[in-house]
C-alpha cells in the first residue's frame, strides 16, 4: 500500500508526516509526501531539530510537487481542506483524499515550539488512523475487564511465569496500562506497560500464535510508545530472552537499544535477559 502525504511546500508538515509514518515501520505500506508549490527546497532547521525529537531525521528531505501519477496511490492525506478541494478539482477521487484530523495549521516561519506542536497534532492524527485500524482493521485498545481471560490465557501459553487474572487486574487498577489487538471484536493480542514517574517498562506482550507475523506486535509496542509521550516519558524499557533473536530484531527495527544485561534472570529455563530501551528525547535536541 502507498499513501502520500500533501502539504503547500513540501518543507515541514508532510515531511514530518511521512517521516512519522515510516518511523513506526508498518507492514506492507510506505508512505510519502508532496507540495503543491515549486520543488527542490530544503526544509528548515526547525523542522529537522523537532523530527529528531520523535526518532526520525527529515536532514536529506528536498520538497517534490505533487505530479498527476500520484493520484494513483492508494490513500492521500493532506494538511487542510483548501488542499483536498485543489487536489479533487484537479482529478483527484474524493473517496481516497482525506484531511488529516481537522486539518494542521501551517508551522512555517514559527519557533521551535510552534513545530513542535505541529508534529505532535500531526502525529496524534497518524496514530488516531494507525491504532484506530484504518489501514488493517486490526484496531488497538485499552484492555477492558472481557479482556483479561484472555491475557492470562495468552500468558500461560507463552510464559514461564504467566500472570494471572488477580495480577492483571490489580496492576490495571495502579500504574500499568494494557492495551489489546483486536479485529471485529476479537483479541489477537496484548502489551502491558508499567509507568513510575517519567520511565516505562513493558511488563509482557504477546501475539496468539494464529495471528503471528502479521504486523501486531509492532503496532502493540508502536502503542506503547505512544502512549509514554503522551505521559512525557523520558524512556521505554523491556527485558528479552538473550536467545530470543527474532525479538531482539524486532525492538532493534523499532529503536531500541540494547543497555545491560541481567544475569540468570529467567526461569525455565533459565537465560540472561537483555535490557533494551527506547529513549524519548522529547526536547533534547
Amino acid at each position: 500500500m502507498k499513501i502520500i502525504f500533501v502539504c503547500t511546500g513540501n518543507t515541514c508538515r508532510s515531511p514530518f508526516a511521512e517521516g512519522y509514518f515510516n518511523s513506526l515501520k508498518i507492514k506492507d505500506i510506505v508512505a510519502e509526501s508532496r507540495g503543491l508549490s515549486i520543488g527542490g527546497m530544503k526544509v528548515s532547521e526547525n523542522s529537522e531539530i523537532i523530527a529528531k525529537e520523535y526518532g526520525f531525521s527529515i536532514d536529506s528531505h528536498l520538497s517534490k510537487t505533487f505530479r498527476e501519477e500520484d493520484f494513483g496511490a492508494d490513500y492521500i492525506f493532506t494538511m487542510s481542506e483548501n488542499h483536498k478541494d485543489f487536489l479533487v478539482k484537479n482529478g483527484g477521487s474524493r473517496e481516497k483524499i482525506f484531511v488529516l484530523g481537522s486539518g494542521i495549521p501551517d508551522p512555517f516561519g514559527g519557533d521551535l515550539e510552534v513545530y513542535r506542536f505541529s508534529l505532535q497534532k500531526i502525529a496524534e492524527e497518524i496514530d488516531k488512523l494507525y491504532f484506530g485500524g484504518f489501514f488493517d482493521k486490526i484496531r488497538i485498545t485499552d484492555m477492558t475487564s472481557e479482556d483479561i481471560p484472555f491475557i492470562a490465557k495468552t500468558e500461560k501459553e507463552n510464559f514461564s511465569e504467566p500472570w494471572s487474572e488477580t495480577s492483571i487486574t490489580e496492576s490495571s487498577k495502579s500504574n500499568t496500562s494494557f492495551f489489546v489487538a483486536k479485529t471485529d471484536n476479537e483479541p489477537l493480542g496484548y502489551v502491558g506497560l508499567n509507568f513510575v514517574l517519567d520511565e516505562g517498562y513493558i511488563t509482557s506482550i504477546a501475539v496468539n500464535s494464529n495471528h503471528r507475523n502479521k504486523g501486531i506486535a509492532t503496532k502493540l509496542i508502536n502503542k506503547c510508545i505512544s502512549f509514554a509521550r503522551e505521559k512525557n516519558l523520558a524512556f521505554v524499557s523491556l527485558e528479552v530472552r538473550e536467545s530470543n533473536q527474532n525479538a531482539i530484531n524486532l525492538y532493534d527495527k523499532l529503536g531500541f537499544k540494547k543497555e545491560g544485561l541481567r544475569k540468570n534472570f529467567y526461569r525455565m529455563p533459565t537465560e540472561n535477559a537483555i535490557i533494551m530501551t527506547r529513549r524519548l528525547n522529547t526536547k533534547e535536541c
